[in-house]
Formats: structure tokens, sequence, C-alpha cells
């Protein structure tokens, strides 16, 4: 909802060769992450996956969020 989807391009990630797409914020446009659109390493399993960088993502009050060490830090669903 808060996000935009740029155009997909073929990056060489640590985990193999991946067509992804940058992520920006709706309300000030600086990329915030990117999407895995396909893996071509049929192991991988992260299509449709965001990634949020943290250190790219403020507050509503421009200070940074704070993720406790509890929170979980996996994917968005039920793929462990």
């Amino acid at each position: 909802v808060n996000v935009s989807v740029g155009g997909a391009e073929e990056r060489n990630m640590m985990t193999g060769l991946h067509t992804v797409a940058d992520i920006f914020c709706v309300g000030s446009g600086s990329i915030v992450g990117w999407k895995y659109e396909t893996a071509h390493e049929k192991t991988q399993k992260k299509e449709g996956k965001f990634v949020l960088e943290r250190f790219k993502v403020s507050g509503p009050n421009g200070s940074n969020y704070w993720v406790s060490q509890e929170a979980h830090l996996g994917g968005s669903d039920g793929d462990d």
C-alpha cells in the first residue's frame, strides 16, 4: 500500500541470480528495498517476497524505527 514497484532487472545476489524490482516509498519516492520477481535457482523460494532495508525506513517523525530482538525477522509467510 505504501510502496510502488519499479521495473524488473536481473541482479547477481549472494544467493544467486534473481530478477528483482526496486520498491519505492510513495511519500518520499526513495528506494526502501526490493521485490524478488524470479529466482533462477530452483532451490530459492523468494518469488513475490519483499525486502526492506531497515536503515532506509523512517518513522512518521523522521526517526528510525526500532525492531526488538524478539521480533520475527523471517519470511512473510509459512515457508519456514
